[in-house]
């Protein structure tokens, strides 16, 4: 056995077996394993971005590795394709050897912040009903070879991740992850944020692994780094433990509030992604079917959105006067409400920044689309806003007015790379903070359009329901604001 470097930084070297071929190998301090191949070309494995975990027997390693087809010259370079579990199985020559690349081993997993014990809430409904399959046959392997502990619940109906994330016992855990799509990630939110000690429980690192119909976090964490979208590769990015901050937006109407992280939408966009539930069955392929349907019958909607414009969006719309009627300060102070019940006092409040003295602007109507949006994918296949950030302060409005169908139908097929915002049907700007008040369908005042925040239904303007406006949780037609608190929650993310 050989040691090289200086005490702190120590490369172990050794004459070994991997997967029975006998070889010089080393292990640095950084957990970087380098050994000659068959062919005489050199291998490495990193820990902190190829191994899960590992299993130690008297001589023997065993290395849990998750890696991709590697097409690079050097260790640490080039690209990845799609990943694929495998072991690497390592004989050293004394069980002293392996005691030592044993404790290299582990201090260099603990040393990178991975989480060590999991709260995972699967939903079985989501999508095509294939949460709990996915868990068990994707999810699971992938846990249990990185040693992570967890602790795993099934949604039994709407609203169920929200009530227990509310009740949870936060100490015993790392992170909670949702194996689902958006909609029950934004109920953990929503729970957390209800709760006495929200300022603690906000910082518990919340996951995603794609097992709905949108799936709109998921692929815009993973398309960040470039990774590909899958569900090993967002679990992998739980396991490897990385965390970045996540902008929470309130939606407020009155003493009416929900908290958001994806988007709010009006008008097209709504239209399809809630009417279209009647095509679940279909998978996420219900969109595009459904939206011809919905551009053949074009609506279009009165109305107004107001915005304080983010730096460089000074120019969008027109300065709106501000009075005493405006939704100022007050909304970010009244108590709020969710899901028609009160929020108690010591839950989060909403945003303290003030909204006095800035500058508001105003588009107005008719409008054939509204899409403000948190994170740049809204789905696997549809990117509404390319230049949004996870935490950067702000909402991205893309906002369509007039649009010939045909031209509308040409946008729509550019939105999975987000090019069709460059049309000029469309407006796209960067705001912080937002006023949406919907009106009613163009030449059919008895219809109104949908609300749709994060997939959900928060109001709904057909008259002929209007008996039912207590079942959604704001009402259509006053203004709904929307603000952002910056980097308010955290989320396991790719690096």
């Amino acid at each position: 056995m050989a040691m090289e470097g200086k005490a702190d930084v120590i490369t172990l070297t050794e004459r070994i077996r991997v997967n029975g071929v006998p070889t010089e190998a080393s292990l640095a301090a950084n957990g970087t394993l380098r050994w000659k191949g068959s062919d005489g070309g050199e291998r490495c494995l990193t820990v902190e971005l190829e191994v899960l975990g590992f299993e130690a027997e008297g001589r023997r390693i065993t290395l849990r590795a998750f890696m991709g087809a590697f097409k690079g010259v050097s260790c640490g370079g080039g690209s990845f394709g799609k990943r694929t579990r495998r072991d690497y199985v390592l004989e050293l020559p004394t069980e002293e050897a392996a005691i030592r690349w044993s404790e290299r081993l582990r201090d260099c997993i603990n040393s990178l912040g991975r989480p060590k014990m999991l709260f995972i809430i699967v939903n079985p409904f989501g999508g095509k009903k294939c949460g709990r399959t996915i868990f068990h046959n994707e999810v699971k392997p992938l846990l249990v070879a990185a040693d992570i502990p967890y602790t795993m619940q099934e949604t039994k109906y709407q609203l169920h991740a929200q009530e227990i994330a509310y009740s949870l016992d936060l100490l015993k855990y790392d992170g909670i992850v949702c194996v689902s799509g958006d909609g029950v990630l934004v109920e953990v939110l929503n729970g957390l944020l209800q709760r006495e000690n929200w300022e603690t429980a906000i910082k518990v690192p919340l996951g995603i692994i794609p097992a709905g119909t949108g799936n709109g976090m998921a692929k815009s964490l993973l398309d960040s780094v470039g990774d590909l979208y899958s569900v090993s590769n967002a679990t992998f990015a739980v396991i490897r433990g990385y965390k970045r901050s996540l902008d929470i937006t309130t939606v407020l109407q009155g003493e009416t509030k929900f908290f958001s992280i994806l988007m709010l939408t009006w008008g097209l966009v709504a239209d399809i992604d809630i009417e279209s539930e009647k095509y679940r069955w279909m998978g996420s392929a219900r969109f595009d079917f459904y939206s011809l349907l919905r551009v053949m019958n074009l609506r279009r909607y009165h109305g107004h959105v107001q915005f304080v414009p983010a730096p460089g969006y000074e120019s969008y719309g027109e300065p709106v006067q501000q009075d005493s009627s405006c939704m100022g300060n007050t909304i970010l102070t009244e108590q709020g409400q969710i899901n028609n019940a009160k929020v108690q006092s010591c839950g989060y409040p909403g945003p303290v920044a003030s909204l006095d003295g800035l500058e508001w602007r105003s588009i107005d109507g008719p409008f054939v689309s509204v899409w403000i949006n948190n994170v740049p994918w809204a789905g696997e296949d549809v990117m509404p806003a390319p230049e949004a950030k996870f935490s950067d302060g702000c909402l991205d409005a893309v906002i369509i007015r007039d649009c010939p169908k045909s031209a509308l139908l040409a946008l729509m097929l550019k939105m999975s790379d987000g090019s069709y915002v460059k049309s000029p049907y469309v407006t796209y700007l960067k705001v912080k903070a937002c006023r949406l008040e919907p009106g009613r369908r163009v030449g059919n005042p008895s219809k109104g359009g949908i609300v749709d925040s994060d997939g959900e239904v928060i109001a709904r303007g057909d008259r002929a329901n209007d008996g039912k406006q207590q079942d959604n949780l704001m009402s259509y037609g006053p203004p709904i604001q929307m603000t952002v608190d910056p980097g308010l929650a955290t989320i396991f993310s790719p690096r």
